[in-house]
């Protein structure tokens, strides 16, 4: 299967590099920020739309005036592209999909998109090289990009901890992971990250909990530093720092995770939740965002549909919790405090998640075999 595919590399510039970076952040950051801000005042005083064209045009007059003639200091691609970004966050907020473009900080992560004429990549001896730098990019090749993969595009970004990274995206072959016959229903929660309808119980990692002491530790010497000191400039790294650090293993976990599941079984069926509403109990909200269902349900779908399995979502009233997975009968209620039961009908005992498990995973396989109706896998 033909994709599209980025490779993501941690890489360390030179002093040199990074004051090169530092002034192409700025520029194309404030690009951003200057016709984010031309296209809302065309509409909020005259109601003009002001179109990719428009700011095109605006951006080379802005160019020839003498006080913005630093711009024309960086490659002119990355600038060019935060004026795409822009128009992109406008079509996703017409759309529906997205919140309005909001303007991006100095203190924030820092992008870039060079595209093919703003960088040089040599694969056989795997160095990259961008426009206005004459050193090649110290890059950590921490992974193996396939051999002819034909670049599109190269994401140089430096997130809130300091650490830069380059985003490869070329086209890739998928070579799909072989049939099997094991199937799953998964049933997602708190107290376990996921519980299989094989009865395995997976333990949540809690990643934010684990570091929230260190966290709160660091964000109360920045809170105490004064505004403006090295010391709070330090103290905001480390935070930064601790975030990453959280991030970055719940990726992980996550990724290892999908990954199995995807491996081991052919059908998967899973419970879809409002993860928004859900957010809104205060009691709840932390732990809900620090389980990322949402991040886990997306590397489900697009790791079944690279290897060609099939991903089923079941709609969140389905009864899965009150209803025998032996026979079928169906509790009037079931308070979140009851964790086993007895079925009055047949008798069997449940565990409350791997019962839920199995309803999932039925209701799953009569979808895909019989087309019932369901809802669309979405979190």
């Amino acid at each position: 299967m033909q994709v599209k595919r980025a490779y993501r590399f941690r890489f360390y510039p030179t002093p040199e590099q990074e004051q090169i970076l530092a002034r192409t952040f700025g520029c194309a950051r404030f690009v951003y920020n200057h016709m984010l801000r031309l296209r809302s005042d065309a509409w909020m005083q005259r109601q003009e739309r002001v179109g990719y064209h428009e700011t095109s045009a605006a951006l080379t007059l802005l160019k020839k005036t003498p006080e913005h003639a630093w711009l024309g200091e960086v490659s002119s691609v990355p600038v060019q592209q935060a004026l795409r970004h822009l128009n992109t966050s406008f079509l996703n907020f017409f759309a529906k999909r997205a919140r309005y473009p909001s303007f991006k900080r100095k203190d924030g992560p820092q992008a870039a998109e060079y595209t093919t004429s703003a960088f040089r990549w040599d694969a056989q001896q795997r160095e990259l090289r961008l426009a206005k730098m004459d050193e090649p990019l110290a890059i950590r090749w921490s992974r193996t990009i396939p051999r002819g993969a034909k670049l599109s595009t190269v994401t140089i970004s430096r997130d809130a901890a300091g650490r830069y990274f380059a985003s490869l995206l070329c086209d890739d072959t998928v070579t799909s992971k072989p049939k099997t016959r094991g199937q799953v229903g998964i049933d997602l929660g708190l107290t376990h990250f996921a519980v299989l309808s094989t009865g395995e119980k997976v333990a949540s990692p809690k990643t934010f909990r684990r570091e929230e002491k260190r966290l709160g530790k660091w964000q109360r010497r920045m809170a105490r530093a004064k505004l403006g000191s090295k010391n709070r400039a330090k103290c905001k790294i480390k935070v930064a720092r601790v975030h990453a650090h959280i991030a970055d293993a719940r990726r992980d976990f996550l990724h290892k995770l999908s990954t199995r599941l995807i491996s081991e079984n052919q059908v998967i069926a899973i419970e879809t939740l409002s993860v928004s509403n859900m957010q809104r109990n205060p009691s709840l909200a932390k732990s809900i965002s620090d389980a990322s269902w949402s991040e886990f349900v997306r590397q489900l779908e697009y790791k079944a549909q690279w290897n060609r399995r099939t991903l089923v979502g079941i709609d969140r009233w389905y009864p899965s919790s009150k209803r025998c997975s032996a026979c079928g009968h169906t509790q009037a209620a079931m308070p979140l405090s009851v964790r086993t039961w007895h079925c009055p009908e047949c008798g069997t005992h449940h565990d409350r998640d791997v019962n839920a498990a199995r309803n999932v995973l039925a209701a799953g396989l009569a979808v895909s075999a019989h087309g019932e109706a369901v809802s669309p896998v979405s979190l």
